[in-house]
């Protein structure tokens, strides 16, 4: 076997089917794990991937883990194998304590976003030397560029990227359904409204990434006495620039507590 999942959530069905899709990993060389066996049968049959009892790793070369953080402590027990390599996805924790805690410096700590679900998580990587020589942190590289795009980071970075990016889907959420509820207001029907939000947001992120600064796109919006001014003066007087300063760095904050929870 060459890789087991551990954890078959939404971020690890994600990758699941990325590698199987793209054709990285044959099915049957991939085992999965997950305290959810009703819907771990599911999948395992829509995939044709093995099935893995709970604690026991099935000789697998290397292991993806996608377990909530608070729950590492007590699994790494049983997850700590001789001759494995490790990747992890579990929020705040660090190579130190991956690295202590599953007993070899083989492990290789990344960051992805919901994004992977689509084919389009932004994943931040970064492992010690002996997974590097190992091929465990190319490896890694090679799983998470089948779901999106992937940054080579240090870690003291980590925690912002999680601030920012691994929590971002999430305040872009909250604003579509704000944008979505202004066209509502003012009688657009719910469904289109949803759509129109989604889709400007999309649209708005490629128009973004082609653009030198966002301040560029936003000026090349913004008509002298137009609409867009009047509606960015209302955005300015509400705060809402600080207020999304303030909340990367309270998700960022709220990684590094996670980290420490596992010290």
């Amino acid at each position: 076997m060459k890789l087991a999942i551990v954890g078959v959530g939404k971020l690890g069905l994600a990758i699941l089917e990325g590698i199987t899709r793209l054709g990285l990993l044959h099915p049957d060389e991939i085992g999965i794990m997950d305290t959810n066996t009703a819907r771990l049968d599911m999948i395992a049959e829509r995939l044709g991937t093995p099935v893995l009892p709970v604690g026991d790793l099935g000789g697998a070369e290397r292991v993806l883990i996608s377990l909530q953080p608070r729950v590492f402590p007590e699994a790494s027990e049983w997850l700590a194998q001789p001759n494995t390599g490790y990747i992890s996805t579990m929020a705040g924790v660090s190579v130190g304590t991956l690295a202590r805690r599953l007993r070899t410096e083989r492990v290789v700590r990344v960051m992805p976003n919901l994004g992977a679900t689509i084919g389009q998580s932004q994943t931040a990587i970064v492992g010690p030397e002996e997974a590097q020589r190992c091929g465990d942190t190319p490896y890694a590289h090679e799983i998470f560029g089948a779901v999106g795009q992937v940054y080579d980071l240090p870690e003291h970075l980590f925690n912002a990227f999680t601030g920012l990016t691994g929590s971002g889907p999430g305040y872009m959420a909250v604003l579509a359904e704000a944008l979505a509820d202004g066209g509502v207001r003012m009688g657009l029907p719910r469904a289109l409204a949803h759509e129109l939000a989604a889709r400007v947001m999309s649209t708005s992120g490629g128009l973004l990434l082609e653009r030198a600064h966002p301040g560029m796109l936003k000026d090349e919006v913004s008509s002298p006495g137009g609409t867009t001014i009047a509606g960015l003066e209302v955005l300015e007087g509400s705060g809402v620039r600080g207020a999304l300063i303030s909340t990367v760095v309270a998700a960022t904050l709220r990684s590094a507590e996670l980290g420490r929870d596992q010290e």
